[in-house]
């Protein structure tokens, strides 16, 4: 992959680091390492970025940039969203080439996750 103009980072903000971390090593197995009190850099998530402490969070509804994560088991993944602590915005609907849901994690912020069409 060419380097030059691609993304490679992203932040989010977060009320509670340690419950977001939690809920995301949970339920996506993603890692983190820690850089102070207030920063946690994210790993192994597809795409390198972090959590800084904030008492903001991200929701699309205010104007904020989506993030979407694929499943290739989306039914299972929603599952294990709301038993880690976060709440469905939207539940699962179809759109062109897919479908997906909406939830916020225990800071507040929205994600989406999708599938391909089956």
């Amino acid at each position: 992959m060419q380097r030059h103009h691609s993304m490679n980072y992203i932040e989010f903000p977060a009320k509670d680091l340690a419950a977001t971390k939690a809920f995301f090593t949970h339920v996506f197995g993603w890692g983190f390492t820690d850089y102070g009190p207030e920063y946690a850099a994210i790993t192994a998530a597809g795409l390198d970025g972090g959590f800084f402490k904030s008492d903001l969070c991200s929701l699309t509804k205010n104007g904020a940039t989506l993030s979407v994560i694929y499943s290739d088991t989306i039914e299972e993944t929603e599952k294990a969203v709301v038993k880690a602590g976060g709440k469905i915005l939207k539940e699962i609907f179809s759109f062109p080439g897919g479908r997906r849901f909406h939830f916020t994690e225990p800071s507040g912020n929205e994600f989406a996750v999708w599938t391909e069409e089956s």
